[in-house]
């Protein structure tokens, strides 16, 4: 991707899998008709084979110069869909799935999407799900990680909205007592190998997310979306000063940047780049230190 920097390999750590699962998840949960979700919504409804949506993924990528993505599968039971997207492109996609670790068929789920699907992320949602990482009940999930070199477990903290189900009407009883990411803390010095990621800058609890990274090395922190988080902080701050304070305390060495790119015909937000870019550029940050960020971070994670 052409940046003020020259020519950057961008390597996306954050975009949601909308498959044909997640759209008819959406319609039984809105009592709506899949048929009519997609105009409701002015969203195009995926096509049903995950290889034809990965395909067009591919052509967005190729559109904005982006060399590589992490493809999250949105809703729990879709490991499948970013299974088949990530086997079909391999040199473009790596697949993470989202996981409720105390539903009742979690453990079988787990293994399968680690051994059989070959997926290289486990998104947890604490407070959507309504636990802490902290129950005992939970513990094999990391240790599931751990087993495993070269996985990601990428964590939700803070604020958690999801536009597309209040849009629809859909109930989301998320319980914030489960969102801070100071939770993370012991368990990430238990697992000292797992690379342990936090989305959106704590999403409100940037601060607490500043002090775990400080405290633990294989915690990381994306910079996707649009950080609208940044309203509700006592002080004025935007987001050449998140950068600012990211960068004096976690380094360039532990900031993926993600895109929270999600549906089309949007397709690839290239507006999150730009004014992230933005702010960088501001900062008077070095090429070195973009290349990690934008793609030399996540690589490293991924491909060692």
């Amino acid at each position: 991707m052409q940046t003020p920097w020259g020519d950057i390999p961008v390597w996306d750590a954050h975009i949601h899998f909308f498959s044909h699962r997640f759209f008819a998840s959406l319609a039984s949960q809105s009592g709506r008709r899949l048929e009519g979700l997609n105009e409701f919504l002015a969203w195009e409804l995926p096509p049903e084979d995950p290889k034809i949506l990965a395909e067009g993924w591919v052509r967005e990528l190729d559109r904005h110069g982006v060399a590589r993505a992490s493809l999250i599968a949105s809703v729990p039971g879709d490991e499948d869909s970013v299974a088949t997207a990530a086997a079909a492109f391999p040199e473009r996609f790596s697949g993470y799935f989202l996981f409720d670790p105390l539903a009742p068929d979690a453990g079988p789920r787990l293994e399968a999407a680690f051994r059989s699907y070959g997926l290289r992320g486990v998104c947890l949602f604490p407070a959507m799900h309504r636990y802490s990482v902290h129950d005992p009940r939970v513990r094999y999930v990391f240790e599931a990680a751990a087993a495993k070199a070269g996985t990601i477990v990428f964590i939700h903290s803070g604020v958690l909205t999801v536009g597309v189900r209040k849009k629809l009407g859909i109930p989301s009883r998320f319980d914030m007592r489960f969102s801070n990411p100071i939770d993370i803390h012991a368990i990430a010095l238990d697992f000292p190998a797992v690379p342990f990621v936090v989305p959106h800058f704590g999403a409100g609890y940037f601060r607490e997310a500043l002090m775990l990274c400080d405290l633990c090395p294989n915690v990381y922190l994306d910079t996707s979306s649009s950080n609208s988080w940044m309203r509700y902080q006592p002080e004025e701050l935007d987001l050449k000063a998140v950068f600012r304070r990211a960068l004096a305390v976690v380094g360039p060495e532990r900031l993926l940047f993600g895109s929270d790119s999600s549906f089309f015909p949007r397709g690839w937000n290239a507006e999150i780049a730009r004014v992230q870019i933005e702010a960088l550029r501001a900062l008077g940050v070095s090429v070195q230190e973009v290349r990690l960020i934008f793609g030399g971070n996540l690589e490293r994670l991924l491909c060692g």
